[in-house]
């Protein structure tokens, strides 16, 4: 009877083997025959003409009011009146807040819903002391005929400047949107303002006039190249953002004993919260693999060699081992689960001084499911009975997940498939924030996407000394924006 129950096991598993390598065989992309999308023009010099004017204008934004020079920023608004003068005299143009700005190209059929495309006009500030890092100066907008660099070349001027060209090419070709569509332009996105921000007011000045959007494009990611030998060639990930994770940051404290360092107890205040932090750190956040990140590796796997997609056709059978091992990964911890980072802290005035109080701030990107509220439980599950205070200092809650069989994101898929075959085009998770998530409130439909090929080692430049992209990447980027508008507001 034994050997019966072996031999049922053992055919069982030798079909589902078998199974398995036929189903990995026939595990591809579906897609039909490849139909490119007609060309568009695209004034490239004036394009790299204008973002480079648009990166040499330092519109550095900063956390408070006080600290804000106002003069570069009427500086680039007077510079994009001057670049595009069809833009200007064909859309109403409005000044919000302190110094964003809010366009409105009005459709042909006031009963459809609009859409919206956003960009934030600022930048975060040069490091002075990473100033001889940087091999061409960060506000100069050199281009060496290979990449234009500068502050915000990749975050965000090309993308508003990408924008700005392809309504100016549209209007002189006399494109008429059925659909009115709004382009917001807020000037302080990169301090991530909690309430009050340019993407604020633009969205109440909308939801009071009784706006309900259609669909919102903003900045995320790129357009990455996928080449690994033998596994999958030459191909292109081209990722829509269809959320973005939450973040938080907390300060905790401990109090001590001040006094002369000559006379120091066994621990200090600094030394408790050493203890403190080891707790935190050790005791992450649980993993998961959400549905969206489940299907961007389906669908990298469908593209991928035989041998991979073995292994990607059997993914819901190994969720939990790929959890496990993305874990262990920094960069891939980020994209299943909260994660946590002790980046500040605060000790004595001086070094002979014992620290009446150790504070530090920790920083949480918050994973759909958790939440601000939550974060907050999970330190003082572990750490409330070693800590002295807990304050809130910023943050928001994750965003919701935009659909992705919405005309939107329908709409973006057919783009990149009319671009190239070799684009691989799936939903993913945003680990930063944007001012997309302001707007939801009056959009259901929220995608975060930047049609610009560049590879991971450029996008690690961004906030970073040498931020530079390529220049082979700047039509794409508008050729994508004209097609997008034509598309969505067009019918």
């Amino acid at each position: 009877m034994g050997l019966k129950i072996l031999y049922g096991i053992l055919i069982v598993l030798g079909a589902f083997i078998v199974l398995t390598l036929i189903r990995a065989a026939f595990y591809k992309p579906k897609k039909s025959a490849f139909e490119p999308l007609p060309e568009e023009k695209v004034d490239l010099d004036r394009y790299m003409k204008n973002l480079q004017r648009a990166i040499s204008i330092p519109t550095v934004s900063y956390a408070t009011d006080e600290e804000y020079d106002w003069r570069p920023f009427e500086e680039f608004h007077s510079f994009l009146e001057e670049a595009y003068p069809l833009f200007h005299k064909t859309l109403k143009k409005e000044n919000v807040s302190k110094a964003s700005l809010l366009y409105t190209w009005e459709g042909k059929n006031p009963s459809l819903d609009p859409i919206a495309l956003l960009s934030h006009q600022d930048v975060v500030p040069d490091d002075e002391k990473r100033k001889d890092e940087w091999e061409h100066p960060a506000f100069e907008g050199h281009n060496d005929g290979e990449f234009i660099w500068g502050r915000g070349a990749l975050d965000m001027k090309n993308h508003l400047i990408g924008v700005m060209e392809s309504v100016e090419a549209l209007i002189a070709e006399g494109f008429e949107p059925e659909r009115t569509v709004y382009i917001c332009f807020a000037h302080d996105e990169e301090p991530m303002i909690q309430g009050g921000s340019g993407a604020d007011t633009i969205c109440g000045i909308l939801r009071d006039r009784g706006v309900h959007l259609d669909c919102i494009l903003d900045e995320g990611g790129a357009i990455l190249p996928v080449n690994v030998k033998g596994l999958i060639e030459n191909k292109y990930l081209a990722g829509i953002g269809v959320a973005e994770k939450g973040y938080a940051d907390y300060r905790i404290s401990i109090n001590g004993h001040s006094g002369h360092s000559s006379q120091p107890p066994k621990h200090t205040a600094l030394g408790k919260m050493a203890k403190v932090i080891r707790k935190i750190e050790n005791h992450q956040f649980k993993a998961h693999l959400s549905k969206n990140m489940y299907n961007l590796f389906t669908e990298i796997g469908r593209n991928a060699s035989y041998p991979v997609r073995l292994f990607a056709c059997n993914l819901w059978l190994l969720k939990p081992l790929v959890t496990k091992i993305m874990t262990l990964i920094p960069p891939a911890a980020s994209m299943v689960r909260t994660t946590t980072a002790v980046t500040m802290a605060e000790g004595s005035p001086a070094a002979n001084v014992l620290p009446g109080k150790a504070v530090i701030n920790v920083n949480f990107r918050i994973m759909q499911g958790d939440s601000v509220e939550g974060v907050k439980k999970h330190i003082l599950k572990y750490v409330g009975k070693k800590i002295d205070g807990i304050e809130f200092v910023k943050g928001k809650e994750p965003s919701y997940v935009s659909p992705t069989d919405s005309r939107c994101f329908n709409a973006i898929r057919e783009i990149c498939d009319g671009t190239s075959p070799d684009y691989i085009v799936a939903p993913y998770l945003v680990m930063g924030g944007t001012d997309a998530c302001k707007y939801e409130g009056i959009c259901e439909n929220i995608y975060r996407f930047s049609p610009f090929v560049a590879d991971t080692s450029l996008l690690l430049r961004t906030h970073n000394t040498n931020e530079r992209i390529p220049v082979s990447s700047l039509e794409g980027g508008v050729t994508f924006f004209k097609r997008y508008i034509k598309k969505l507001a067009g019918e």
